[in-house]
């Protein structure tokens, strides 16, 4: 039984799509640590009463509270936009890899019917 070339480039795109889900998958993760840090920061923030400081690079300055709270929103609202953007590409190669997988199986069922099953 011989796979045709065309299925075989089916399967190498489905392999091609799994990385890039994991790679969606490796960011997707990251957003979301980096959200939970910005939520855990604003959080904190508002408990702070006093001086509040900000990490510039390698140092520590200190900084006006409004304005780490609005640069924080910034924050969040950005990697938002950026985990929505992940979320419907992953959803993109999902559907994508579904209707190709489903293509490929359809020509293995068609391989075996003319080769018939040899046990």
């Amino acid at each position: 039984m011989e796979i045709s070339s065309e299925t075989k480039q089916k399967i190498e795109q489905l392999q091609l799509f799994e990385q890039n889900l994991q790679s969606f998958a490796a960011q997707r993760q990251n957003i979301q640590s980096q959200l939970l840090e910005a939520e855990n920061a604003t959080n904190e923030l508002e408990k702070a009463s006093g001086k509040v400081y900000k990490i510039a690079g390698s140092i520590m300055i200190e900084s006006n509270k409004e304005k780490i709270q609005t640069d924080l929103k910034s924050q969040r609202e950005l990697l938002d936009i950026r985990l929505k953007n992940i979320k419907k590409q992953e959803d993109s190669i999902k559907e994508r890899a579904e209707a190709i997988q489903s293509e490929v199986m359809k020509a293995f069922e068609q391989m075996e019917g003319k080769h018939g099953n040899v046990n």
